[in-house]
């Protein structure tokens, strides 16, 4: 079988691999969303190609429950940093949500 992605690779590098990936996605469709069309969707793109082969390694591994939970947590901190960065604000109740996200996946890896 065909493996673009190796399977040695540790779980977290892939977690984080994937994260990243849905993460560079979504910058890249909040790009698009500001009239950077072509770079956008090629930023996107890479992102979500990234993600998928980084995620298609990690779900041989790992139950989907936990990955997608993982991946989750991983992704809402590198979302919400990028949205502080470009002067974003966080509400009190985003800063409550992504608490959620993350206390959910303290008491689903334990």
């Amino acid at each position: 079988m065909l493996t673009l992605v190796s399977p040695n690779i540790p779980a977290a590098l892939l977690v984080i691999a994937t994260a990243g990936g849905y993460a560079v996605a979504t910058i890249g469709m909040k790009l698009t969303s500001h009239g950077l069309g072509h770079s956008g969707i090629a930023l996107a793109s890479l992102g979500f190609l990234a993600a998928f082969l980084a995620e298609m390694v990690l779900l041989r591994r790992a139950e989907l429950s936990l990955v997608y939970i993982a991946v989750i947590a991983a992704e809402t901190l590198l979302v919400l940093t990028y949205a502080l960065l470009i002067g974003e604000g966080l509400s009190l109740r985003q800063a409550g949500g992504a608490a959620l996200v993350l206390v959910g996946l303290a008491v689903a890896t334990t």
